[in-house]
C-alpha cells in the first residue's frame, strides 16, 4: 500500500471520529437542553404532566352493549314523558269542551311537531352531543364553558388542570377568531360571568322544582283512573303513595332497577296498542294532523284562547330534558336509538288514538286516557299506569338527589349528607335533608291543588324554563366551543327559541293559576345557592389575600420552642395556591408539628370526573428537610371523596411516589451541573477509543448514560440501590454509584412517609367564623351575618361531610372578616 493510501485512510478515518465526535457533542447538548428545560418545571406541572389516557363515557362500544344500555334507558328517562299521555288533552281544553272537532286535529298537530322538533331533532341529535366527557344536564354545559373559557366566579384556576385527560377536549381549527372573541369577553366581564352562573343555578333549580311536581301530577293522574272515587279518596290514596314513594328512597334504587325497564316498555307497548286500535276503531282521519296547516287554522279559529292553550300540549314533552340530564349513564347511541326506536312511534300512537277517540266522544275529553282504553285491559293498564307514575316520580327525585350533590362540589349548595346506594351505578345517590323537605313539599301541592289540571298550569313553566336556558347555553357552547358556522347557529337559536319562547309566553299566563309555585320554587331555591357561593368566594379571597408568607415558614423552622411529635397530621383547607391563614393559630395555640405535615386542599374541577392517577398534586414547602408539603386533591363533580383509610392510603401512596420522583430530578439535574465544571478538563485527557466504528469519549459515557436513563424511566430498586443498566454490552458501574446516594435518600424519605402513617393520622380543621367586615353594606351584613349564618348552623360541618373520625380530629377557630 502506498504512502499516500495510507495516510488518505488516517485522514478519513480522523475525519469519522471527528464526525462522530461532533455527532456525540450535538446530542448531548440537545439532551442537556432538555434537561434546563425540566429545571425550570415546577414539580405540580411534572406530576400534572403524567396523564392517563382514559375517556368519558365512550360511544365506542359494541352494538349488544348499545342495545343493551338502550334497554335499560327506557326504564330510567322516559317514565316522565311516557305518561304524559295521562294528562294532556285534559290540561289543554280546561274548560272540558270541544266546540270544534278541528280543534281536535290542530292539537293532534302540535303535539306532533313539538314531540318531532323539541326532544327529537333538539335534544336527541343535537344537544346530546354537548356531554361533558358522556354526562349531560346543566352542570354539564356550564362545565364545559368554564373549561374553554375562565368564567368561574373562583380564581383558583391552574395551569395542571388542563393537562387532566378529562379536561381536554378536541375542538376545530375553523372560526377560531371569532371564538377567541367571545371568550375574551366572557373572562373579562365579571357580569358576563355572574349571569352565566346565575342563569345555571336557575336551570337546576328549576330541574329541582320538577322533583317536587312531576310525582304529583303522575301518581295524581294515574290513581285518577279509579273514576268512582271522590276527588278527596283520589288525593288521599295519592298522598299516601308519596309518602310511602319517599320513605323507601333510603334503601336506594338499585334493587329495584332492574325492573324499571321492562315496567315502562310494558306502558309503552300498552299505550301505543291502545292508540292503534282506538285510530283505526274510531276515526283514521286524525293522521291529517300531519299536514301543519290544521295547527295554523287551530290558531286562526281560537286566538288568543288557542295561544293560552299551548301551556297544556307543552306537557307532552314534560322529561325531555331527563334524556339529557340521565345521559352519563348510558351513551348517545343508546338514547337515540330507545327514543327514536320505542318511545317515539308510541307516543304518536297514543296521542293519535286518543284524538281519534274525542272525534267520536268529545264529552269525555276531562279523562280521555282512561276512558279510551277497552274494557278488558281497564285494570291491566290502570295497574302498569300507577307503576309507570312510581318510575316516573322515581327518576325525578333521583335526578333532583343527583343535582343537588353536584351542586355541593362546586360550592354552590350548603353541606349536606349524601348517601351512595348503589355500588354498581355511581350516580344514584339519597339525601335525607333534601328527601324529607320534597316529600313535605310534594304533599303540600297535593293538597293544595287537588287536580292534575292545576298542577299543570305550574309544571309548564318548569319544564320550558329549563329548556329555554338549555337552548341558550348550547348556542354559546356551538360559539366558543364547537366554532360552528355562524349560520347553522343563527338558524338553531331562531327555532328552538321561537317554539320555547311562545311556549314559555302560554305558561306565565297562567301564573295566577298556579304557575308562581315553580318561580317560588326556584328563587328560593337560588338564593340559598347564590348565598352559599357568594360567602365562599369571599372566604376564598380571604385567604387567598391572608396566605402565610414564606418568612413566617422559615422563622417556624428556627423557632426552638416548636416541637415535632411523630405522626402525620393533614390540614384542611380550600386554597390552592399557598398555606391559608388557619396555619399559624394552630401553632399559636398548640405549638407543636407533626414530623410529616400536608397542607390538603380538596379542590373540583369543572370536569365530571378526575382519574384516579391523576387526582394528587405535590409540592414541597422550604426548608425541605422540614418535611411540610402541600397537595391539591382534585375532584370531578361527579367524584366521590373517599373513605378517611382509603383517602390516607391514596395519599401516602401518592406522596412517597412524589419523593421518589423528585429524587430523579434532583440527582440528574446535580450530575448535569457537575459535568459542565469537569467537562473541560475530560476533554483535555480523554481517550479516543475506535472499535467497530463506534465512537466515544470514555470521559462522558456516564453523563450521556444518566440522561439515556432518565428518558427510558429505568426502574428503581426498592433497596435504595438501581440496577446496571448495560450500554454497548459492558455495565456502567460509575452510573449506579452516582445515583446510589440520591436514592438512598429517597427510599429514607418514604420510610418516614410510611413510619409517620403508621404512627397515627391526624386531621387539622380550621373552623372559620365568616363576618361581614363592620363598614360593609347592610344588604352585604344580612347575607353574611343572618342569612350564611343560618344556612352554616343548619347543615352539616365540614367534618361530616368528610366523614373526619372525632378522636383524630383538632380543630382550631379562626374569624374571616370579608
Amino acid at each position: 500500500m502506498s504512502q499516500e493510501a495510507v495516510d488518505g485512510k488516517e485522514a478519513a478515518t480522523e475525519e469519522g471520529i471527528d464526525s462522530a465526535i461532533e455527532a456525540n457533542e450535538n446530542k448531548l447538548k440537545e439532551r442537556q437542553i432538555s434537561w434546563a428545560k425540566l429545571r425550570r418545571v415546577d414539580s405540580l406541572n411534572l406530576e400534572a404532566g403524567r396523564v392517563s389516557t382514559g375517556e368519558g363515557h365512550s360511544d365506542k362500544v359494541d352494538w349488544r352493549r348499545t342495545l343493551s344500555l338502550a334497554f335499560q334507558s327506557i326504564g330510567v328517562v322516559y317514565g316522565d314523558i311516557g305518561t304524559s299521555p295521562l294528562y294532556v288533552f285534559s290540561s289543554t281544553f280546561t274548560d272540558h269542551k270541544i266546540e270544534n272537532k278541528d280543534d281536535i286535529i290542530g292539537v293532534l298537530s302540535l303535539i306532533i311537531y313539538t314531540i318531532a322538533l323539541v326532544p327529537m331533532l333538539k335534544y336527541v341529535f343535537i344537544v346530546l352531543q354537548a356531554n361533558d366527557n358522556g354526562d349531560g344536564g346543566t352542570f354539564a354545559l356550564y362545565s364545559l364553558i368554564c373549561r374553554s373559557a375562565r368564567v368561574g366566579l373562583i380564581p383558583n384556576d391552574q395551569p395542571e388542570d388542563s393537562q387532566l385527560s378529562n379536561f381536554r377536549f378536541d375542538t376545530p381549527s375553523n372560526q377560531l377568531r371569532r371564538a377567541q372573541k367571545i371568550r375574551e369577553k366572557l373572562e373579562n366581564s365579571k357580569t358576563s360571568k355572574i349571569v352565566l352562573f346565575l342563569v345555571t343555578i336557575l336551570g337546576t333549580s328549576m330541574v329541582i322544582g320538577d322533583g317536587v311536581l312531576t310525582p304529583c301530577i303522575s301518581v295524581l293522574s294515574a290513581v285518577s283512573g279509579i273514576s268512582s272515587l271522590g276527588k278527596d279518596a283520589i288525593v288521599g290514596i295519592s298522598v299516601a303513595i308519596l309518602i310511602v314513594l319517599f320513605s323507601v328512597q333510603r334503601f336506594g334504587t338499585d334493587k329495584v332497577g332492574l325492573s324499571f325497564a321492562p315496567i315502562i316498555l310494558l306502558w309503552f307497548t300498552f299505550i301505543g296498542g291502545i292508540g292503534l286500535y282506538n285510530l283505526f276503531k274510531y276515526n283514521p282521519g286524525v293522521l291529517r294532523a300531519f299536514n301543519l296547516g290544521y295547527a295554523v287554522d287551530y290558531f286562526r279559529r281560537n286566538g288568543k284562547k288557542g295561544w293560552i292553550s299551548l301551556g297544556g300540549i307543552v306537557l307532552c314533552i314534560t322529561g325531555t330534558e331527563a334524556m339529557f340530564a340521565d345521559l352519563g349513564h348510558f351513551n348517545i347511541r343508546a338514547i337515540q336509538i330507545s327514543f327514536s326506536g320505542i318511545v317515539f312511534p308510541a307516543l304518536l300512537a297514543a296521542y293519535s288514538g286518543q284524538a281519534a277517540y274525542l272525534t267520536k266522544f268529545p264529552g269525555e275529553v276531562e279523562n280521555t286516557f282512561y276512558n279510551s282504553i277497552p274494557d278488558p285491559l281497564y285494570w291491566p293498564t290502570f295497574v302498569v299506569a300507577v307503576a309507570a307514575a312510581i318510575i316516573a316520580s322515581q327518576a325525578m327525585i333521583s335526578g333532583a338527589f343527583a343535582i343537588i350533590s353536584q351542586s355541593l362540589s362546586l360550592g354552590c349548595f350548603p353541606r349536606v349528607k349524601v348517601v351512595h346506594t348503589s355500588a354498581k351505578y355511581e350516580g344514584q345517590v339519597y339525601i335525607p335533608e333534601i328527601n324529607y323537605l320534597l316529600m313535605i313539599a310534594c304533599v303540600i301541592v297535593c293538597v293544595g291543588f287537588k287536580t292534575t289540571e292545576n298542577i299543570g298550569n305550574a309544571y309548564g313553566i318548569a319544564v320550558v324554563a329549563v329548556m329555554v336556558i338549555t337552548t341558550c347555553m348550547v348556542t354559546l357552547i356551538m360559539l366558543v366551543i364547537w366554532k360552528t358556522s355562524i349560520w347553522w347557529i343563527a338558524l338553531f337559536l331562531l327555532v328552538f327559541s321561537s317554539i320555547e319562547v311562545v311556549y314559555l309566553s302560554s305558561v306565565l299566563y297562567k301564573f295566577k293559576q298556579g304557575g308562581f309555585l315553580p318561580l317560588a320554587f326556584s328563587f328560593v331555591l337560588m338564593v340559598v345557592m347564590g348565598v352559599w357561593h357568594y360567602v365562599h368566594k369571599e372566604r376564598y379571597m380571604f385567604e387567598l389575600r391572608n396566605k402565610v408568607s414564606s418568612d413566617y415558614i422559615k422563622d417556624l423552622t428556627a423557632n426552638p420552642h416548636i416541637n415535632r411529635v411523630p405522626g402525620m397530621g393533614l390540614l384542611y383547607s380550600e386554597l390552592v395556591q399557598g398555606i391559608p391563614p388557619i396555619f399559624p393559630h394552630f401553632i399559636a395555640n398548640v405549638p407543636s408539628i407533626h414530623s410529616i405535615l400536608v397542607f390538603v386542599s380538596i379542590k373540583n374541577i369543572p370536569i365530571s370526573r378526575v382519574a384516579l392517577e391523576e387526582r394528587f398534586l405535590f409540592r414541597h414547602v422550604e426548608p425541605r428537610d422540614y418535611r411540610m408539603f402541600r397537595c391539591v386533591v382534585r375532584y370531578g363533580y361527579k367524584d366521590v371523596i373517599e373513605k378517611p383509610k382509603e383517602f390516607e392510603q391514596q395519599l401516602v401512596e401518592n406522596l412517597k411516589e412524589f419523593i421518589r420522583h423528585e429524587s430523579y430530578i434532583s440527582e440528574a439535574i446535580m450530575r448535569e451541573q457537575s459535568k459542565q465544571m469537569t467537562e473541560p478538563m475530560n476533554l483535555q485527557h480523554s481517550t479516543i477509543l475506535v472499535n467497530d466504528g463506534i465512537v466515544g469519549r470514555s470521559g462522558r459515557s456516564s453523563t450521556i448514560h444518566v440522561v439515556e436513563s432518565q428518558e427510558q424511566n429505568y426502574p428503581c430498586v426498592s433497596s435504595g440501590s438501581i440496577q446496571s443498566i448495560q450500554v454497548d454490552g459492558k455495565s456502567t458501574n460509575s452510573f449506579t454509584k452516582m445515583v446510589t446516594s440520591p436514592i438512598q435518600g429517597a427510599e429514607e424519605e418514604m420510610q418516614i412517609v410510611q413510619t409517620a402513617k403508621e404512627n397515627g393520622v391526624v386531621y387539622l380543621l380550621g373552623e372559620a367564623e365568616v363576618v361581614a367586615e363592620e363598614n360593609s353594606s347592610l344588604f352585604k351584613q344580612i347575607v353574611v351575618n343572618y342569612a350564611y349564618s343560618f344556612l352554616r348552623k343548619n347543615f352539616r360541618q365540614g367534618e361530616k361531610v368528610l366523614e373526619i373520625p372525632r378522636t383524630r380530629l383538632l380543630r382550631v377557630g379562626m374569624t374571616y372578616e370579608i
